[in-house]
């Protein structure tokens, strides 16, 4: 059968560019159109029209002005170009057959690295038709896929993960249902539960789904509690809390509270870490400084205290020295204190590129209301105009609640700035 390639299609020899690969793994979908015209001489009309795309957002995407982050779109850039779905961190487009393209199985791998993720994974253990007991090699497989489907929260929205992750810890909790193992193994699959469920709320969470969050959540917890999994079962405490922050800062507090004092001397220092800079937000919101400021000091202790090689659970792992300086510029914001928060977060900041359009314009709301606070209204609508730019087609609530949570309290105070009148006017 002939297969017809569309018009768009790139050449293999295209494909196999580094930088094209790269651009692919990130989502950088501006580069991918500017190297698909200067390589393989594919005009942005042509673009457009295959992958159902308006000519003026690919022209501004090529000059490096606002990304592609829902599913459909990615997808459909794809299937145009003819880019194997593990590429772009999707499963196999339906075009995909071993004689349709020529990039080689080695070369595909590579390119899947962080985003590629699904489509390079064994199945789940329910779904595995591989008849038998559940042993600890099973579970060993398992766990690297739990951590590496995580990498998927690095460059997509909870709109876009969150039935991944639910599917994968229903697959789960099935087989803790239904399959044969030790006890031993019963645990470590109740601790992983744990941990998918968690992912799942917090995909839920950041999608916009927080009846949904609030549910995971309490079931991870129970999980880990099961599990005997104390340091899970902490996490799941202050994701709660973390949901709950902005309904009721002080009771959320005082359970952030209740999770840090799982804490003991045998908890992983990014564990530690990541509850107390929780706990540190929670006490911000209600307006506690020195509580803040006590436990953004332990946050940092606590990670300065790993040893070279410690082990540390993926689930925390992404908690390092610029996340700290985020949470304790966004607290700092909180309790109104801009000279302690600007320098923060422009330092954390700096460190995240435009392939993580969630974090940095969720992040860059709290510089610039930071920015507000201490009277740099041009600045401030700089920064929340940017955030808007980040945040278009990012399929994640809490950007977009966030922007016009700023975008709100500058038209307060200062409807007749020029710069704060033009950025009301933009449709958030």
């Amino acid at each position: 059968m002939t297969v017809i390639e569309p018009p768009t299609a790139l050449p293999a020899g295209v494909l196999d560019l580094p930088e094209l690969r790269e651009a692919l793994r990130t989502h950088d979908f501006g580069t991918v159109f500017r190297l698909a015209r200067s390589e393989a001489g594919i005009s942005y009309s042509k673009l457009a029209a295959e992958c159902g795309i308006k000519p003026e957002r690919v022209g501004a995407l090529a000059r490096g002005r606002g990304r592609v982050e829902t599913y459909e779109k990615i997808a459909a850039i794809a299937d145009a170009m003819r880019v194997p779905g593990c590429m772009v961190g999707l499963a196999p487009r339906p075009w995909e057959t071993a004689a349709e393209h020529s990039v080689g199985r080695r070369a595909i791998l590579q390119t899947a690295g962080a985003a590629g993720l699904a489509a390079t994974l064994p199945v789940g253990l329910s779904s595995s038709s591989a008849p038998g007991r559940i042993g600890e090699a099973a579970v060993k497989r398992l766990r690297e896929r739990v951590a590496r489907l995580r990498r998927l929260d690095d460059l997509l929205g909870g709109g876009d993960t969150y039935r991944v992750y639910v599917a994968e810890y229903q697959d789960t909790k099935r087989a803790l249902r239904t399959g044969s193992y030790s006890e031993s193994v019963g645990r470590e699959l109740l601790a992983l539960c744990a941990e998918q469920a968690q992912q799942a709320g917090w995909a839920g969470f950041d999608g916009g789904r927080e009846q949904d969050a609030s549910t995971l959540y309490r079931e991870s917890r129970s999980a880990a509690e099961q599990a005997g999994a104390v340091d899970l079962a902490g996490n799941a405490l202050a994701f709660m809390d973390y949901q709950a922050v902005a309904a009721n800062p002080r009771v959320a507090a005082a359970t952030a509270g209740r999770a840090c004092e799982a804490v003991t001397a045998r908890t992983p220092a990014t564990v530690r870490a990541l509850l107390w800079e929780r706990y540190a937000y929670a006490a911000a919101v209600a307006g506690d400084s020195d509580a803040t400021d006590r436990a953004l000091t332990a946050a940092r202790e606590a990670l300065g205290s790993a040893e070279a090689g410690e082990p540390q659970p993926d689930w925390a792992a992404w908690v390092d020295h610029t996340e700290l300086d985020i949470m304790a510029g966004r607290c700092w914001t909180e309790l109104r204190r801009p000279l302690r928060a600007v320098p923060l977060l422009v330092r954390a900041l700096a460190q995240f590129d435009d392939a993580h359009a969630r974090d940095k314009a969720l992040y860059s709301t709290w510089l610039a209301e930071a920015y507000a606070h201490a009277g740099e209204v041009e600045e401030a609508a700089r920064i929340t105009a940017r955030a808007i730019e980040l945040a278009d087609g990012v399929a994640s609530a809490r950007p977009r609640h966030r922007i016009a949570h700023v975008v709100s309290a500058l038209a307060a105070e200062y409807a007749t700035v020029p710069a704060v009148a033009e950025l009301m006017a933009q449709k958030v």
